[in-house]
């Protein structure tokens, strides 16, 4: 029986160390794709070799200087303007104190004025046989000041509008407002005082004549076309405990008790031992001329 040669088995070399970590290892030496290294090359050498640091650094001050150029022209050009503004403005202020003065020149030329008619007209009415009564004319016409006792009444809006039922006492006045004092309530408390025995009425330091006028326009009460504000402070000069007691037993007097009963209007009113009335701001002279012709006519 033939003898077979004996099997040589293949020598084995060792195992590297490292064998288990090779994908590691793969991925340190590989850590950038080959086509992102690729592009990165390219552009590097499209860019010709600059660092991008340096760009940055050199756009960054580009930008500083375009910023402080602009600063600089702005600065100068507000150091330009600011004389021309401060110029203009005390030319304003000068022409504001200009005019104030000139104003303030007409008003006392107005006084002196008033102050030389009502002197003069007080002179006519004594030649004409007026003599002591000249002067209860010009208290009457409110031509001078008046002061004595008297009654002081403050009239304001209710502090909260609302609406009114039954017995409204301005139902037929066309208000939607209710809770504001309006021109004709104004009107019936000046006429309730006439009434009730006041020599001399002043509304909000408004004084009163047989001429004047209490109207509205809009939302505003006008006193001789002069608008006032609320509270209303009516002061009216007389025997203030008779002059207080006949007005608030008057029918007007009652009226203002409603208004303040139904709507909230605020009232107040009190007796003065003193009050200082001003004049009249101007005085319109009427005079009347019988007619002769009537008279002659009736006779013949």
């Amino acid at each position: 029986m033939p003898q077979q040669p004996p099997v040589r088995s293949t020598p084995t070399r060792p195992p590297r160390p490292d064998a288990s970590m090779s994908l590691l290892n793969n991925v340190m030496d590989h850590s950038l794709d080959d086509g992102y290294a690729e592009a990165a090359a390219r552009k590097q050498a499209a860019d010709g070799g600059l660092p991008k640091t340096l760009r940055a650094k050199l756009g960054l001050a580009a930008g500083l200087v375009l910023a402080a150029l602009v600063v600089t022209v702005g600065a100068a050009q507000a150091r330009v303007a600011a004389p021309v503004v401060a110029k203009e403005r005390e030319e304003l202020i000068d022409r504001i104190d200009q005019e104030t003065e000139a104003a303030d020149k007409l008003e006392d030329s107005v006084d002196k004025l008033r102050d030389d008619v009502s002197a003069r007209r007080r002179e006519a009415l004594k030649e004409s046989g007026g003599g002591e009564q000249a002067g209860l004319v010009d208290i009457l016409a409110g031509a001078v000041e008046v002061y004595g006792p008297g009654v002081k009444l403050v009239v304001n809006d209710a502090k909260e509008s609302s609406g009114g039922g039954d017995g409204d006492p301005r139902e037929t006045s066309g208000f939607s407002d209710t809770g504001r004092v309006r021109d004709r309530d104004m009107q019936r408390v000046v006429n309730g005082l006439w009434e009730s025995g006041a020599e001399a009425i002043s509304i909000n330091g408004q004084r009163l004549t047989a001429l004047s006028a209490i109207r509205a326009a809009g939302d505003a009460i006008l006193v001789d076309n002069k608008p006032l504000v609320p509270p209303y402070t009516v002061l009216a000069v007389g025997d203030g405990e008779r002059l207080s007691r006949r007005f608030q037993d008057s029918a007007d007097g009652l009226y203002l008790h409603a208004l303040q009963e139904n709507f909230g209007i605020r009232t107040a009113i009190s007796v003065e031992e003193e009050l200082r009335l001003p004049a009249a701001p101007s005085v319109t002279v009427r005079t009347a001329q019988p007619n002769t012709e009537k008279t002659e006519k009736g006779t013949s």
